[in-house]
């Protein structure tokens, strides 16, 4: 059964299978704290805002899509189909991702691709569906089952920030390539969306910065600060275990 990431509580009953799973983790995960769930639009609209932000900085992806968004409002695939590539092209995408967006728009208007029904598959499966498609690459394709659709399992092997954070957690000499990054990964099925988030968390812990798309309502900005999640019971119920292994012998409540 697929494991979604629609809530916060989802998510640390995720990192509480996690840990359980791995223990390894568990140290990361007290660098870290709780971390908080990344969610971004679903839909087309969500797909095409990663679309529009390939290769850019936060800040020129954010503005770009800004302006995309105005544009064509409400923005639905069959406005993106009719639309004039050079009225794209003057809000600043470019010629690639004008044809990306373009042959989405028609296989989404031809029923040939749904994307609703991505978040229920298997998550390789779900990502070879989404590459198979001009234009999306393969960390395209996980963020977009990740943040988008809540897939539970969705795992960005090739995320430089998760792979230099795993590197340095678990006491690598260099950073796992794609390939490595799969069989590392492979204990923490199904909720390998969870330690992704965990990993981009520790990179932030690590670096002071983030590694990866900000949540939709502060795209534009990147923080210094670890965005750690308000305590849930099951991140309580993680927190009191811990506390619990770590108490002196015969000490009193």
């Amino acid at each position: 059964m697929t494991i979604h990431l629609n809530s916060q509580s989802d998510l640390d009953d995720a990192m509480a299978q996690l840990v359980k799973q791995d223990p390894r983790l568990e140290p990361i995960l007290e660098q870290t704290g709780m971390p908080a769930l990344r969610q971004r639009e679903p839909g087309f609209a969500g797909l095409a805002a990663i679309v529009c932000g390939q290769q850019l900085s936060t800040a020129s992806a954010a503005a770009i899509w800004k302006r995309v968004s105005a544009a064509i409002d409400p923005f639905h695939h069959d406005a993106i189909r009719k639309v004039r590539a050079e009225r794209l092209g003057r809000l600043g995408l470019s010629a690639a991702k004008i044809k990306t967006l373009k042959l989405l728009a028609r296989e989404l208007g031809s029923e040939r691709l749904n994307l609703d029904v991505l978040a229920e598959e298997d998550a390789d499966a779900a990502h070879n569906t989404l590459i198979s498609l001009h234009g999306i690459g393969p960390w395209t394709a996980d963020v977009y089952l990740l943040f988008c659709l809540g897939h539970g399992d969705a795992w960005p092997a090739g995320d430089l920030a998760v792979q230099e954070a795993i590197k340095i957690g678990l006491g690598l000499k260099s950073r796992p390539t794609v390939k490595e990054m799969a069989a590392i990964a492979e204990p923490w099925r199904p909720v390998r969306g969870a330690a992704a988030h965990l990993w981009w968390a520790y990179y932030k812990v690590m670096k002071k910065r983030e590694g990866v798309l900000a949540s939709d309502s502060n795209s534009s900005s990147v923080s210094n600060v670890t965005a750690v999640a308000k305590p849930t019971s099951t991140a309580r119920k993680i927190a009191t275990t811990k506390a619990a292994k770590t108490k002196p012998p015969g000490s009193k409540r």
